[in-house]
């Protein structure tokens, strides 16, 4: 991963969370992208962290169990990512809220601040 120092966080959202999210971050100006969008549906949570690493990315998320477990086997590996958040599941009627959290998120921590960190977004109520 490039070491220089990075503001914003860029996000990646896997298959858990919806696409619209990252529509709505980039008319925000983020730089966001959906799995879809990056053509990775289908794809194992591994395959999943390991792309947004590649492109210098967090991940976000509502597998937990799958992705601690990632997020503990790569510290023991001493394998770098770019973050991973956990998002409780959100309906359509709840977008809104889904939003909020992560522009909260995005406006408090940097993407020097998230590399190899596990967050819930739900602290960003």
């Amino acid at each position: 991963m490039n070491d220089s120092l990075a503001l914003f966080i860029q996000l990646y959202t896997d298959e858990d969370v919806t696409t619209a999210l990252a529509i709505q971050l980039r008319q925000r100006s983020f730089v966001a992208r959906s799995a879809k969008e990056a053509e990775m549906t289908g794809q194992d949570d591994e395959a999943q962290l390991a792309y947004a690493t590649s492109q210098n990315m967090a991940i976000m998320t509502s597998n937990e169990k799958d992705f601690a477990l990632l997020a503990k086997n790569w510290a023991a590996d001493e394998r770098q990512h770019g973050g991973i958040i956990i998002a409780e599941k959100f309906s359509r009627r709840q977008f809104g809220e889904l939003l909020r959290q992560t522009l909260r998120l995005l406006d408090a921590v940097s993407a020097d601040e998230i590399r190899n960190a596990f967050l819930y977004l739900s602290q960003f109520r």
